[in-house]
């Protein structure tokens, strides 16, 4: 009988520390951590130059005092500590469209901007495994959240996307129960969801999250649900770019990049540049 009575509680306390856990920034984890992955040895290297572009924040930006900060600037020099060549690591920032040509004539050996591995990109380039990967969101009013889960909370209620993207194309396939309203302009979209005109937008994670973390909207919104990773929507993620058939560098990366997940750097860069967690 007491077991009985404990039963709700408990159930009550666990679905408790879930939500808390779900209201928590949450890092991405894209490593399986007992995947035994080589480390190459690259103490024949020189140098290992990363490009970088200098226009891209929190990714890569020139700070207040001149200096070369970001969130690529720091994860390439964690890669460099990972593989024991931090005294032989460089970052050298140049414009986007100088990034190809320098790397080409051997003034680096890879970037590392914000370059996707596309099938296009994969013809003149070799990749490391993606390090970000961009989901898709929803976004609420504070003031009249959804019900979990969202395919049922969401079924009749007007979801706003960006018309002509990936996002409309997605929400359309996987919540087609919801009332989609397209929009022209990010601007539109945000005021009527702050105006409570739509009670849901859906979009790329990052630009959402950098919506809710500023000033215009005023902390009238939250996240609601998950993550929604789709490759075949919305890419494969972020990767560094060296010279086509450089393998080792790219298995290189891999490792370090496998390395620095599970020891826990990978995340704190993550939170210092991504405050609201677009995951």
């Amino acid at each position: 009988m007491v077991l009985r009575r404990l039963v709700p509680v408990l159930v009550f306390m666990l679905l408790a520390a879930v939500a808390a856990r779900a209201a928590e920034p949450q890092p991405p984890m894209l490593w399986d951590a007992n995947e035994r992955l080589a480390k190459p040895d690259l103490s024949a290297l020189p140098r290992l130059r990363f490009l970088t572009g200098t226009d891209f924040p929190p990714f890569n930006f020139i700070d207040g005092t001149g200096r070369l900060s970001g969130f690529h600037i720091d994860l390439a020099r964690a890669i460099c500590a990972e593989l024991a060549l931090a005294d032989r690591c460089q970052i050298q920032a140049l414009p986007w469209d100088e990034l190809d040509a320098a790397l080409e004539k051997g003034d680096g050996e890879a970037i590392i901007a914000g370059m996707a591995a596309t099938p296009d990109t994969r013809l003149k380039y070799a990749f490391s495994r993606s390090y970000l990967q961009f989901p898709a969101r929803f976004v609420v009013p504070r003031a009249k959240v959804p019900a979990e889960p969202l395919y049922q909370g969401l079924r009749g209620k007007k979801v706003g996307v960006l018309s002509g993207t990936a996002h409309e194309r997605m929400l359309a396939d996987y919540f087609g129960m919801a009332q989609q309203v397209a929009y022209a302009k990010p601007d539109d979209l945000y005021a009527d969801l702050k105006a409570g005109k739509i009670d849901a937008a859906f979009g790329d994670g990052i630009r959402l999250a950098f919506w809710l973390a500023g000033s215009e909207a005023d902390g009238c919104c939250r996240f609601a649900g998950g993550a929604y990773l789709a490759p075949e929507y919305l890419g494969t993620g972020l990767a560094i770019a060296a010279r086509p058939g450089d393998t080792k560098l790219t298995e290189a990366f891999d490792y370090a990049l496998q390395q620095i997940s599970v020891k826990g750097t990978f995340a704190e860069l993550y939170l210092r540049y991504f405050p609201v967690s677009f995951y």
